[in-house]
């Protein structure tokens, strides 16, 4: 597994790209989502330095859309966060949709 992916923040990014209606979302979008989920503030640096970092990795593209900037996952980072959610299921036995 990628170094990057070892933080469950950045994990959980990908996720909530991943369900984004459009693909995409605003940085201040997903970073409300995630705050909402934790039940608690993020400090911009962090969240936006996590974000930059899964750029530079190739698993996450930016791109500025007027005054906002948009974020959505890459192939790279879609097929990652498929196979975490794999590996998740072989581990709590229910992998293929078995129950």
């Amino acid at each position: 597994m990628a170094k990057w992916f070892q933080s469950g923040r950045r994990r959980d990014m990908c996720v909530i790209l991943a369900g984004a209606e459009d693909g995409e979302l605003t940085g201040q979008r997903l970073k409300t989502r995630l705050e909402r989920r934790y039940d608690a503030r993020i400090e911009p640096k962090s969240f936006y330095g996590a974000l930059e970092a899964m750029a530079d990795a190739g698993f996450v593209e930016h791109r500025t859309d007027g005054i906002a900037d948009k974020y959505s996952l890459t192939e790279g980072g879609e097929r990652r966060l498929r196979e975490h959610y794999a590996w998740m299921g072989e581990n709590l036995g229910e992998a293929g949709g078995e129950q």
